[in-house]
């Protein structure tokens, strides 16, 4: 069975639906959450990614805001005002989809949650140090992550040195997982890997296999509507060179 993991929508269909065409065939979707915030569509990723074959997604930081979870106030000036803007455009039945979400998944041998397994919806996990703290928390053999926007695999070597093994993983390379690992795919709205092309893994239960993939998308139409719907400037710059 193969399974699309996406991560950090962030409200850019144009990336969206790049990946969904890239990724075929694939028999179900694993969604890491921030499914909105700083992008021109929100409405429609949400409706696009509740549309999605054996969909198990999670609640992002940008989903949490807008419910109220949490602060907007946590949020730097320009995530800030993304939120703002999108209090007036979300839809009551999208909102009402995103405070159903849960913070954190567990089935067969796999955690999904957008953080940390730790602290599901707010934690970065960008070394080792924060990879290491977090593998006592979760049971399973793999977790997936998103929020950081970059592509990450981190192994506990736990039959060697116990230390943490951190690799950027190669594109469109099969590779297998023999360690507890947490993996993160990147982001398919806005990466942050100085790549602007959309991330993505395809995780392929029958052989217990797993690839990254990379994709383009139109990122100056997705800056037009940006700025025609008065969002920040530096949503749409930021695309263009991945950061």
């Amino acid at each position: 069975m193969r399974t699309l993991i996406i991560s950090d929508i962030h409200a850019n269909l144009t990336a969206l639906n790049a990946v969904l065409a890239d990724a075929e065939p694939y028999d179900r979707v694993w969604c890491l959450g921030d499914v909105v915030g700083y992008g021109p569509d929100p409405n429609e990723c949400i409706e696009r990614v509740k549309s999605l074959p054996g969909l198990k997604c999670v609640k992002g930081n940008h989903d949490a805001a807008i419910i109220g979870d949490i602060d907007i106030n946590s949020f730097n000036l320009e995530a800030r005002a993304s939120l703002q803007w999108l209090e007036s455009e979300l839809k009551p039945a999208n909102r009402r989809w995103l405070s159903n979400l849960g913070e954190r998944l567990e089935f067969r041998d796999i955690t999904i949650v957008h953080g940390s397994p730790s602290n599901p919806v707010w934690e970065y996990i960008m070394d080792r140090k924060a990879a290491k703290k977090n593998m006592s928390e979760f049971s399973t053999k793999v977790c997936l992550v998103g929020h950081t926007h970059v592509p990450q695999i981190y192994e506990f070597q736990a039959d060697t040195s116990g230390e943490i093994r951190h690799r950027q993983p190669a594109l469109d390379e099969t590779f297998q997982i023999n360690h507890k690992s947490i993996i993160n795919p990147g982001s398919v709205g806005q990466p942050r890997d100085h790549d602007p092309r959309s991330s993505y893994l395809i995780y392929n239960s029958d052989d217990e296999s797993w690839v990254y993939h990379r994709v383009e998308y139109d990122i100056t139409k997705v800056q037009d509507r940006i700025l025609a719907a008065g969002l920040p400037q530096r949503h749409a710059s930021r695309l263009k060179s991945g950061w």
